[in-house]
């Protein structure tokens, strides 16, 4: 992820609303509780799926330190001191922004693999052919879906030379979201 980017920046460039500390730095995304990095400077991502709201770990996430939250549900400053939320209309349209525009902003060459079957293998094969010659990023396991798409592409550095992504789509419209994301050479 880039470094030195403050909640501030990203709730700018997701066009969302301030609250509380905007000053927070953000080194890294998380969107599970259960596997929350060591990091105190990661950023909660609340999705609401249809089990599940991130907003109801919120509490849990800053009593462990988190103090950077993108959500869409407000929530009182005063009850979280030292932290800053970002608030959104939708957390995961806002998190497809945000990686969007850190996209635009890598400088290397990008590449997507798409279709029914074989996605995860066929880019592990091209990473092998060209790690040896180029500093890579590839989405880590299968993170082809809505949500691992934008946090796989949050990972890019400005070291890296080129990005190898893999799309995978279960509803019609969802790979135009994924191009939008991913923008292949």
């Amino acid at each position: 992820m880039q470094a030195d980017l403050r909640l501030r920046e990203i709730c700018r460039i997701v066009q969302g609303t301030m609250i509380g500390e905007g000053n927070v730095a953000v080194d890294s995304l998380v969107i599970d509780s259960r596997n929350m990095l060591p990091s105190s400077h990661a950023m909660f991502v609340a999705l609401k799926g249809e089990r599940h709201d991130g907003h109801q770990y919120i509490e849990q996430l800053y009593q462990q330190g988190l103090r950077a939250f993108l959500v869409a549900m407000p929530q009182d400053p005063t009850s979280f001191p030292g932290a800053g939320f970002c608030l959104v209309e939708d957390s995961l349209a806002a998190l497809q922004e945000l990686a969007a525009a850190r996209r635009k902003a890598f400088p290397g060459l990008v590449g997507a693999i798409t279709g029914s079957n074989g996605k995860t293998i066929v880019k592990e094969w091209i990473y092998q052919l060209l790690a040896p010659s180029f500093s890579m990023h590839r989405s880590p396991k299968s993170f082809n879906s809505q949500v691992g798409v934008p946090l796989s592409v949050m990972m890019l550095e400005d070291t890296h030379q080129i990005g190898l992504f893999e799309a995978g789509i279960s509803l019609p419209g969802e790979m135009e979201r994924l191009e939008k994301i991913i923008s292949p050479e």
